[in-house]
């Protein structure tokens, strides 16, 4: 009885520690990796916050003396984006972030899942236009911006086109069109990359069953085709909403700095740090920040984008092996 009862405790004991040895290297393996995100990720994101909360220059105090240097001001900086003397500005540049954002994803989603249709068609030469696609998502987005800024001259390629004189680079519509153009012609290529392969994980004898049922193309599409490729775009679109969100490149080379009509967040944080306005410049970022995160989050939960694979499902669906029971140990001992 007292081998079977050693056995037994013996049995329970050593998955437990194997687990947690495994457990302690796991933690060994990823703490390098988890202490360069803190010092890359956590640490920017602690000092920007902590900046938000002073301003910068000269004043005085309550008893008249002047104070220079960093001054703490709390929430003041992000009171002054609503209600101060640049609100206005602040208002302006969260419309064009949010009006490019879906503007140009949005294009760039039909045409990205159009190129995708036809990229995945046996056809002469798709490998070569495969590979050409891939041209302007490659090309540097300030080299895009100044290529687009000659064909936008006024005398340059898209009045010769259109035969018109229009002033694209200057304030207005216009240059509201141009940045559309020019980013849906840089990233469409991105998403009907991504929808690709996508496309190429679907079984050729739904097709075909589909094919013996009668259904047409249009039936093929909207039931087989973007249901099945669903995941892949959605990490597409996500991944172009964040970057877009984010944009900042495209409209300071191509149109420039200090322009109402494509001022986005991140333009406006970087001319307020340019500046030396660190204070609001913080402040701008961390609200550029939580609004992408709140974003990438609603996307998420909502629409239900797998960002991390099926890893994590496919591991909680597993069960886990279990230690040996008392009984079972009890009984193998016993015989």
């Amino acid at each position: 009885m007292a081998v079977a009862a050693g056995a037994v405790r013996k049995a329970g004991k050593r998955p437990k520690n194997r687990e947690e040895g495994a457990g302690r290297l796991a933690a060994i393996l990823v703490s390098p990796t988890m202490a360069v995100l803190g010092l890359v990720v956590l640490y920017p994101i602690i000092s920007a916050l902590y900046t938000s909360l002073y301003r910068e220059g000269e004043g005085l105090d309550a008893q008249g003396f002047v104070i220079e240097g960093d001054q703490f001001v709390g929430l003041g900086n992000y009171a002054a984006m609503f209600a101060g003397a640049g609100a206005d500005r602040f208002v302006n540049a969260l419309y064009n972030t949010t009006f490019f954002t879906v503007t140009t994803v949005l294009f760039e989603t039909f045409i990205g899942v159009a190129m995708a249709l036809v990229m995945h068609r046996a056809f002469r030469g798709r490998g070569i236009l495969r590979a050409s696609i891939l041209v302007p998502w490659a090309i540097p987005t300030a080299v895009s911006a100044l290529l687009w800024k000659w064909i936008f001259q006024p005398d340059g390629a898209a009045n010769a086109l259109l035969r018109t004189e229009i002033l694209w680079t200057t304030e207005g519509w216009q240059a509201k069109v141009a940045i559309i153009l020019a980013d849906t012609w840089k990233t469409a290529p991105f998403i009907g990359l991504l929808v690709l392969a996508g496309l190429q994980t679907i079984p050729g004898e739904v097709y075909e069953a589909a094919k013996v049922d009668g259904a047409s193309g249009w039936t093929q599409l909207f039931r087989i085709t973007l249901p099945l490729a669903k995941p892949a775009l959605l990490v597409a679109v996500l991944f172009r909403l964040l970057d877009s969100l984010r944009m900042f490149d495209l409209p300071y080379v191509l149109i420039g700095p200090r322009k109402d009509s494509v001022e986005v967040l991140s333009m406006l944080a970087f001319d307020e740090a340019n500046q030396t306005r660190y204070g609001p410049a913080a402040a701008y970022a961390t609200i550029l920040f939580l609004y992408v995160a709140v974003i990438a989050f609603l996307f998420v939960r909502l629409l239900g984008a797998d960002v991390i694979g099926a890893a994590k499902s496919q591991r909680k669906k597993t069960p886990r092996a279990k230690a040996p029971t008392a009984t079972t140990a009890t009984g193998g001992a016993a015989s």
